[in-house]
């Protein structure tokens, strides 16, 4: 298992440097012509641009090694930066693609296309400047916390009920940058929605998990009813999932995995963990495809799955995460590419609802673009 966990690890950064590296060298390309930067410029703008390509790497080991003013410093600096820097080289591949096609449609035509595409360093400080308004707004953008609602109607909820409130978070990412101020706002508006349950959909953790137990006693603090399930998301393998698990108990959560859980009399609620498990040989409990055996056909069947992809197991309600739908536009266009459904309520062909949450905080940059955190509120109602 650890070596197959070292090969996991050793291939994802291999990808995300060769992805991320490329994105800077593109900048950089495009700054050192854009700006006429001479040779000392550019050294010390490839060094600094170096070190927030590493910046991730750096935060990981100085957790690791219980530096944390260092892991707090290239934390957000680093993160910010990822964010702002993504948005300049969408903003520039864009006006790249125009200046692109104007030169082609100069060469169709035979015009000059000096008079339509103006000198390099104006466009290239006004694509800075709007990369930098938009990473502000993201920021602001992301500490606002939507509440979504959702109800269903089903004869499977008992008429003396009435009303269930389930409230669902997803992909907190709780770490170094989603710290108490973040959380606080999120349990604010889950005290609002007074639940009769609380469940978790995955990525409640990012990164080390060894300094989080004063988000643990607050997680805590929230009591519902009918109780808190969680299930495993891949962030909970990569910061280490006995430490992970550990956390969510103790902020309260029964982690669900490959299990069910009675609630109320009349409800299931399942949980699986995320197909991560499986690359690090960790999964755990009854496969997918068999957790509803021997369950009664009259009981409303809750299923808690990290990535949104319809189970092969019967339910009535999916509850998934994992896309944030996309973070940051305009990276939603990939999300949706690769999860068909990626955010919002879906009603399927076989009568179940799936729902996606774009999660309650964020992974990376601490901004969002389109695509605001959100607790979920879903009410289960006596009906047909």
């Amino acid at each position: 298992m650890i070596e197959n966990e070292k090969a996991v690890k050793s291939i994802f950064l291999l990808v995300f440097f060769l992805i991320y590296g490329g994105i800077h060298l593109y900048l950089f390309l495009g700054a050192r012509a854009s700006l006429a930067l001479g040779t000392r410029s550019s050294v010390l703008l490839a060094l600094f641009m170096s070190i927030m390509v590493a910046a991730p790497i750096i935060v990981h080991a100085a957790e690791r090694y219980g530096l944390q003013p260092l892991a707090h410093f290239f934390a957000w600096t680093g993160y910010v930066w990822m964010g702002f820097a993504f948005m300049l080289f969408c903003l520039s591949l864009l006006f790249d693609c125009c200046r692109l096609l104007a030169h082609v449609g100069a060469y169709i035509f035979s015009f000059d296309p000096s008079s339509a595409i103006p000198h390099a360093r104006f466009p290239f400080i006004t694509l800075i400047s709007l990369a930098a308004a938009l990473a502000l707004y993201g920021s602001f953008e992301a500490l606002q916390i939507h509440t979504e609602t959702i109800t269903i109607q089903t004869a499977k909820i008992p008429r003396e009920v009435g009303r269930f409130r389930i409230v669902q978070i997803s992909d907190l990412h709780l770490g170094l940058i989603v710290r108490e101020k973040r959380l606080e706002r999120v349990l604010r508006e889950i005290r609002a929605a007074a639940p009769d349950m609380l469940v978790s959909t995955g990525d409640l953790v990012d990164g080390e998990t060894n300094n989080l137990s004063v988000l643990a006693d607050l997680l805590r603090e929230i009591q519902p009813a009918y109780g808190k399930f969680a299930v495993t998301g891949n962030h909970e393998f990569y910061a280490g999932l006995d430490q992970s698990i550990s956390f969510t108990q103790r902020s309260g959560f029964t982690v669900l995995r490959g299990e069910t859980a009675d609630v109320a009399g009349f409800l299931t609620v399942a949980g699986v963990d995320d197909p991560t498990a499986r690359i690090y040989r960790a999964r755990a409990g009854r496969p997918e495809n068999e957790l509803m055996e021997g369950q009664t056909g009259g009981r409303f069947t809750l299923l808690l799955k990290h990535q949104p992809v319809p189970s092969p197991a019967p339910f009535d309600l999916q509850l998934s995460g994992h896309t944030h739908k996309g973070q940051i536009f305009p990276f939603t266009l990939i999300t949706r590419l690769v999860f068909p459904y990626n955010s919002g309520r879906y009603d399927l062909s076989n009568g179940a609802t799936l729902y996606v949450s774009r999660g309650s905080g964020t992974w990376g940059p601490p901004m969002r673009l389109m695509a605001s955190p959100e607790i979920t509120i879903i009410d289960l109602i006596n009906g047909r």
